[in-house]
């Protein structure tokens, strides 16, 4: 369908890796409001938001105005390892200094696992193996949601169900975009699920 074919790509940017940092935030203080005040809230959002939202987009900016990458997709492996390196970086940091596991368990493990995804995701792009970054940020978004639900007795089968479909849609606009193939949809399934499923065995 001509629509569906316009639409599709949008969730590739509304749904872009260096946004669902940000969302699973929100998801998590919302899920966990009496415990945190307002000021606490958006001093933990602006964290984020400059950790990992607004220091990799000026990174970026370097890179494409140095040749070093063409667009914000990210399309060729050579492009990733360096964008990779300093997201590692940039999860090392909030683990350690802002998303502490005495203040926030299980945001401080769903980063942890988004640490050790964006290590792999460096170990194939090395390979010249290429991971969808799409699937593997949707798709660790969408283990930390169900977590949660689990976690907080919150009983909610549509916020599980919601990044479920979430993360087909995602899938169906990168295959649409012809931006991957199936093989790296399901590497970047693979990468984003397996670390958040390991690390829900000591927060859930």
């Amino acid at each position: 369908m001509p629509v569906l074919k316009k639409i599709l790509p949008l969730f590739s940017y509304i749904l872009h890796p260096i946004f669902i940092s940000l969302y699973a935030t929100m998801f998590y203080l919302f899920c966990k409001g009496n415990i945190f005040s307002t000021q606490e809230k958006y001093y933990v959002l602006l964290q984020i938001l400059v950790i990992n939202v607004i220091v990799p987009i000026l990174f970026y900016l370097l890179l494409k105005s140095t040749g070093h990458v063409k667009s914000v997709m990210l399309s060729q492996t050579s492009e990733r390892t360096i964008p990779l390196i300093l997201q590692c970086f940039l999860y090392i940091l909030l683990v350690k200094r802002s998303i502490v596991i005495i203040r926030y368990p299980e945001l401080h493990f769903f980063f942890l696992g988004a640490l050790f995804s964006a290590i792999l995701a460096l170990v194939f792009a090395l390979f010249k193996i290429k991971a969808s970054l799409h699937m593997v940020a949707i798709c660790g978004f969408a283990i930390f949601v169900i977590g949660l639900n689990i976690h907080l007795q919150m009983h909610n089968p549509y916020w599980p169900a919601l990044l479920i479909l979430l993360s087909g849609i995602v899938a169906s606009s990168r295959l649409e975009m012809n931006a991957h193939t199936s093989r790296e949809i399901l590497i970047g399934l693979f990468i984003g699920i397996m670390p958040q499923l390991l690390f829900l065995y000591l927060w859930l």
